[in-house]
């Protein structure tokens, strides 16, 4: 039997070439069709949110403050991924950061993954476009307006539902 791990970040901007970091982690570990366990956390990086940025995910400089350094999530989230497939919305990015973390760290990522954001595509050519909020609501309606977007939890649970609603096809 196969373990899922559903997850999504949030970063200080989109290009972890350019110095861009995780600074929130939210991940959801999926067998046999549910949810079993949870992992949440902010991640105090020593680099600066932009203003633009914070707007987006409303993570600010100083919600990071005291909260776990880079080498004490990425060591405890690696044990909690082990031997799963990881499934993101956008995974290039989700996993391209997760990446980028893990070799500064000395690590190295080698679960597979999968995409909900190509799999929608595929699925669902007719949607105006292949947001997560729009493939949520279009596949779980009123239940994908409770959660609070652009959060790695949130956001990691709504790919957990609509990759699980994709797979009743």
């Amino acid at each position: 039997m196969n373990r899922y791990i559903a997850l999504d970040v949030e970063t200080t901007g989109l290009s972890p070439q350019n110095g861009d970091r995780v600074i929130e982690i939210g991940a959801v570990a999926i067998e046999n069709q549910g949810i079993i366990a949870e992992f949440s956390s902010l991640i105090d990086v020593d680099k600066r949110i932009p203003w633009q940025v914070q707007q987006v995910h409303s993570i600010t400089n100083e919600m990071l403050s005291g909260e776990p350094k880079p080498d004490e999530i990425w060591s405890e989230f690696y044990e909690f991924i082990a031997g799963s497939i990881l499934v993101a919305h956008n995974a290039s990015f989700d996993i391209g950061f997760l990446r980028h973390e893990f070799d500064l760290l000395g690590m190295t990522l080698n679960n597979r993954s999968l995409c909900t954001l190509k799999m929608s595509r595929k699925l669902y050519p007719h949607l105006p476009d292949h947001k997560l909020e729009t493939v949520s609501r279009y596949l779980l309606g009123e239940s994908a307006n409770q959660m609070q977007r652009h959060r790695a939890l949130d956001d990691a649970k709504l790919a957990a539902m609509i990759w699980l609603e994709m797979g009743k096809m």
